[in-house]
């Protein structure tokens, strides 16, 4: 997994903001409020301050100005640096990840002087390239809200934050405080997964506190982050209109646990099937029944049967009912079929076309209508899923381009070639090239050529979908190094389909 990934995944960000009121004593009050909840759920949880040199950062001509939108509030609720030191310790003493967004350059000093864990950009602050400059060079692990920027804008975050090699997360945001629900814009955290596949993308939330389905749709569409306003009312503080009490936070965090209990996939990253379901389903089957008796070794067709319920254990269901199964034993009248599906090379192909297609389509590469399909099953195809390869051969003529798709857990047995020279570039998945005796680990976009006379072999461990380029393709010119696959004549190992 992607160490990006890891520092942000699953991560509640508290953001204090203001809340502190200027006061230690307070903000220290809601640095424990939180870590309770922190607690209670086991959560890996940050508290975020904000940092400002206030005597820089406001000009000097509008310090005691009342007409100026958020001056008087950011004067009436200031803390020093050293005030500042202390709600970092006791974030930390309290077991929590500390953060800060600061505003200025004044600001990066002191997240650097405090220890402060994560900096993050605020949405006002991400074009900011001068501050912007100052934080790539903390190497310290960086959150960048969006609010308010084009898809254009966060590309250039994305581009900037890459190139000065920072480790960065991306918060989807809309920065209108409190934000209406017809204007959050869920739909683009998908856009935003698919066009940044190595960043972590969150969500940083300004509706309503008490409104907990919108959090559990940002899980469900991807956000691996979320991050709110948090406060602590008393007598004398009203909290704003978007901003935590503890029991809101509390049920926030709550509806997001509840939300990644409800989307997780629970095997691997892949669908799992419980026997439950399985047997849920199966009381719900048509069993296959005889018509009339049936002999050892007599065929059975589909005018010999019929379907019904209940489907028993063992019993041939169905969908597995094909033309011409051999009866195994003696059968009666309206006796159950328990005879298994046979398996043949027709539907080992099919399935593993279908596998191929899939792969296809997830990973979003369009094939067109003018190609050809080689299953290249080394050792049959009851072995193609541990041996062999799906080879698409797109152009043939001075130059050669084809698309190689391994399946999870499949290698291509070691080969050379004489004549040809090729050069791979994985587009999906995950790929292992051995050329002479010695692996090479790619990741999309990761090139590996192999010069002719190089022995070389490839295997993934999740399924991979490559790229070959090369120069003219010439039958007969792949050398195994495994006898048994030289002593076949190619047309034995090798199955063409002009469609699928």
């Amino acid at each position: 997994m992607n160490e990006n990934k890891n520092t942000f995944n699953d991560l509640f960000i508290f953001e204090m903001a203001n809340s502190h009121q200027g006061s230690v004593e307070h903000g220290i009050d809601i640095i424990k409020a939180m870590s309770r909840i922190a607690r209670k759920y086991n959560i890996k949880a940050a508290v975020k301050l904000q940092f400002r040199n206030l005597d820089s950062f406001i000009h000097p001509g509008y310090v005691n100005r009342t007409d100026v939108n958020h001056i008087p509030r950011f004067i009436g609720t200031r803390l020093n640096y050293d005030q500042f030191s202390q709600l970092v310790d006791a974030i930390h003493d309290e077991g929590l990840i500390a953060m800060s967004t600061p505003f200025d350059e004044d600001g990066v000093d002191w997240c650097m002087d405090m220890g402060v864990d994560i900096i993050k950009v605020a949405s006002c602050s991400s074009l900011d390239w001068p501050l912007l400059t100052k934080i790539a060079l903390t190497h310290k692990p960086v959150i960048i809200s969006t609010g308010g920027k084009t898809l254009s804008d966060i590309d250039k975050l994305y581009n900037f934050f890459t190139h000065k090699g920072c480790e960065f997360s991306f918060l989807h945001c809309v920065a209108e405080y409190p934000a209406p629900k017809e204007r959050l814009q869920l739909d683009f955290i998908d856009r935003m997964n698919r066009r940044y596949p190595e960043v972590t993308i969150g969500y940083s939330g300004h509706e309503d506190p008490d409104d907990n389905i919108v959090p559990m749709i940002a899980i469900a569409k991807g956000a691996k982050l979320l991050e709110r306003h948090v406060g602590l009312p008393t007598e004398t503080i009203k909290l704003n209109a978007y901003s935590m009490n503890p029991e809101q936070a509390d049920r926030w965090v709550k509806s997001v646990l509840d939300a990644k209990l409800i989307c997780e996939t629970k095997k691997d990253d892949t669908k799992y099937v419980s026997q439950e379901e399985v047997d849920s389903l199966r009381s719900l089957m048509r069993g296959v029944y005889l018509k009339k008796e049936i002999k050892q070794g007599e065929t059975i067709n589909r005018e010999d049967v019929f379907f019904a319920m209940p489907c028993h254990d063992r019993q041939m269901n169905s969908g597995e009912f094909v033309d011409g199964i051999t009866a195994s034993r003696d059968y009666a009248v309206n006796d159950q079929l328990l005879e298994k599906k046979p398996v043949t090379d027709i539907n080992l192909m099919r399935s593993v076309v279908h596998d191929a297609k899939g792969m296809l389509y997830e990973a979003g590469i369009a094939l067109g209508n003018d190609f050809e399909v080689e299953l290249s099953h080394h050792y049959g195809m009851k072995h193609f899923r541990q041996f062999g390869a799906i080879i698409i051969s797109i152009i043939n003529r001075e130059y050669c381009k084809k698309l190689l798709v391994i399946l999870p857990g499949q290698k291509h047995p070691i080969h050379l070639h004489k004549v040809k020279e090729e050069t791979f570039q994985l587009l999906y998945g995950d790929l292992t090239v051995n050329i002479e005796g010695k692996d090479r680990y790619l990741k999309p976009g990761d090139i590996q050529t192999v010069l002719r006379g190089e022995p070389h072999s490839f295997t993934s461990n999740r399924g991979a979908i490559f790229e070959e380029v090369s120069t003219t393709h010439i039958k007969n010119d792949s050398y195994y190094e495994d006898d048994k696959i030289r002593s076949l004549d190619p047309i034995e190992r090798k199955t063409i389909l002009k469609k699928w």
